[in-house]
């Protein structure tokens, strides 16, 4: 029985947290240079930038600038809190940091090719949803050539919410107990899903970002599976279906 399945992108089909973890690293060692002697410790950096970054996303979405910007309002919290001279070179510094996370070639997940092919081999028709801005995710896509699989079926928004997802299935009118959203975030992937009440999966990431760590308290309509790599996708939709059709 052929089936809708919308996936996320970052931290489901390629890989993204790590090079932000990496570039964070990087700006904690800066800042831990910048503020040697002042007793500041390289967990409340990372803290605060945490809480910052996360701020703004509840506030624009994901806005790549938003990123860049944690790091220079956590360079001035700690400057205002000490007492330290702000540098306009240091911040411009911290700013390219910042930027430089988007440029990292994609890297795909192990088994993201073999996946996409045995979904679309056996009928099932494919999407890709995915945050974040729509020249930054495009370069990914076109970088995994995936429009082998999604076609014209991508959609890109700045903020992944239950009303996004709304969104797309009235504009598409998706059979909802037929469609499925897959992807690692349980506030921007699942949730959404169950709310409206589709099918999800949860894949599991060795390494999360705070903001995607959630209580999910949502009675699902359909599945709810927890998987923790993708080549278990097919056989684990077949058999519910399967299931479900018996």
């Amino acid at each position: 029985m052929k089936q809708t399945i919308l996936f996320d992108l970052d931290d489901t089909l390629i890989y993204c947290n790590k090079y932000f973890f990496f570039v964070i690293e990087q700006f904690t060692d800066s800042m831990m240079d910048w503020f040697r002697g002042y007793g500041v410790t390289a967990e409340e950096i990372r803290d605060k930038q945490t809480e910052i970054d996360i701020a703004g996303v509840h506030i624009v979405g994901f806005q790549s600038d938003h990123f860049p910007q944690s790091f220079i309002e956590t360079y001035r919290y700690f400057s205002n809190l000490y007492g330290r001279s702000t540098s306009v070179m240091e911040e411009d510094l911290l700013w390219k940091l910042g930027r430089s996370v988007y440029e990292f070639q994609a890297e795909p997940y192990p088994f993201m090719e073999e996946t996409l092919y045995e979904l679309a081999n056996r009928g099932h028709e494919l999407h890709l949803y995915t945050g974040g801005e729509l020249l930054i995710q495009t370069k990914k896509i076109k970088q995994m050539d995936l429009e082998r699989y999604f076609g014209p079926r991508i959609y890109v928004r700045s903020k992944k919410n239950t009303e996004a997802m709304e969104g797309i299935l009235q504009e598409g009118m998706f059979d909802r107990p037929s469609t499925w959203m897959i992807g690692n975030s349980l506030r921007t992937d699942v949730i959404p899903a169950l709310t409206t009440g589709i099918n999800a999966i949860h894949m599991k990431t060795d390494s999360e970002w705070v903001y995607n760590i959630v209580g999910v308290d949502v009675e699902p309509q359909g599945a709810f599976l927890t998987l923790e790599q993708l080549s278990d996708i097919p056989e684990s939709i077949r058999n519910y279906v399967a299931q479900r059709l018996s």
